[in-house]
């Protein structure tokens, strides 16, 4: 709901929540209980630290990465269909033939 409601990312399948957010804590929570200098044994914040740089880094990395790709995308052959093909419905503008038959369509 965050996602889709305040932040306005289209999302159907959770991929944001699911591999981002829960990525990004799962790599956060190493610098706090790593054995080995995380916070809670001891370590202070110097480990995480380092996990917080490598999430900020990785997630930079992806919105550049992605906004490159998709730019070249854009320029080359587009990123969206007509509004009267997603009206129409894709499989069948692209395809000919209707996905779900037994819900029938207004015409």
């Amino acid at each position: 709901e965050f996602i889709d409601k305040v932040l306005k990312i289209d999302d159907p399948v959770g991929a944001i929540s699911v591999h981002g957010v829960v990525g990004a804590v799962g790599t956060l929570l190493v610098g706090v209980f790593a054995t080995d200098g995380g916070l809670l044994y001891g370590g202070g914040f110097g480990q995480l630290g380092v996990q917080a740089i490598g999430v900020v880094s990785i997630g930079a990395w992806a919105m550049i990465t992605t906004f490159i790709l998709l730019s070249i995308l854009k320029a080359v052959m587009g990123l969206r269909v007509t509004e009267k093909e997603e009206l129409e419905g894709l499989d069948l503008h692209e395809h000919g033939i209707d996905s779900y038959p037994e819900f029938g369509r207004d015409k």
